[in-house]
């Protein structure tokens, strides 16, 4: 059976078994007990201004039989999503991201935009490896440090700079508990991971740009 289930408006990403997923998911951040991360396609008609996010995410949640669940919101193509892995020596990292960049920012500065069909960036980051607490946000810093490098590449120009990421990104670290000490670059995990999320965030912002991104823009 696939670990990946798309039933479009939902994508399913099955991790095999119960791990520990740290993330700051609207439904459940922190570090949380989870078997699987779901996306959530939406648009303008879905999450209208008087719709609470959390609620509505929520309910559409509970009628799945997802609430256990860590889920990301985008009005991004599910479909396009991107999967890229990773082996160095005996670690392996994959990734499930789907990318947009409609509300793109620079790091530092926020620009204003309409609240229209936000295409954020979500990455779900998978390892082998069993870390400690402490690993474990160093695996999240590497992640979100890939997702930043592969935005910065796609060279996104930006009223005040180059684009580092978009306004509702957000990463989730799925790991099994263990006593890895460290996972930063120095690391075959850091190193694994680094490369997995760097090249789904890459691709999926080249196939945005090449498509969405040339009808329309976001330097103001």
């Amino acid at each position: 059976m696939s670990d990946l289930i798309l039933n479009h408006p939902w994508l399913e990403f099955d991790l095999g078994a119960e791990m520990r997923v740290l993330s700051w998911s609207i439904n459940r951040p922190g570090c949380v007990s989870a078997r699987r991360i779901l996306w959530r396609e939406v648009h303008n008609s879905d999450l209208r201004p008087d719709v609470d996010v959390s609620d509505w995410l929520e309910g559409h949640l509970s009628a799945r039989g997802a609430c256990d669940a860590v889920a990301f919101l985008t009005s991004c193509d599910i479909r396009r999503y991107q999967r890229s892995e990773a082996v160095v020596g005996n670690a392996h990292a994959q990734v499930i991201a789907t990318v947009g960049l409609s509300n793109a920012e620079r790091v530092g500065h926020r620009l204003e935009r309409p609240l229209v069909e936000w295409g954020t960036i979500n990455v779900a980051l998978k390892v082998n490896s069993g870390l400690s607490e402490s690993a474990f946000l160093e695996l999240m810093s590497i992640a979100t440090q890939a997702r930043t490098a592969a935005v910065m590449d796609l060279d996104l120009p930006l009223s005040v700079g180059r684009a580092t990421g978009t306004g509702t990104d957000c990463v989730a670290v799925a790991a099994p508990p263990g006593s890895e000490t460290y996972a930063g670059l120095h690391t075959e995990i850091g190193e694994a991971a680094g490369r997995a999320v760097y090249s789904a965030v890459l691709e999926g912002g080249r196939g945005w740009m090449a498509s969405i991104g040339a009808r329309i823009s976001v330097a103001t």
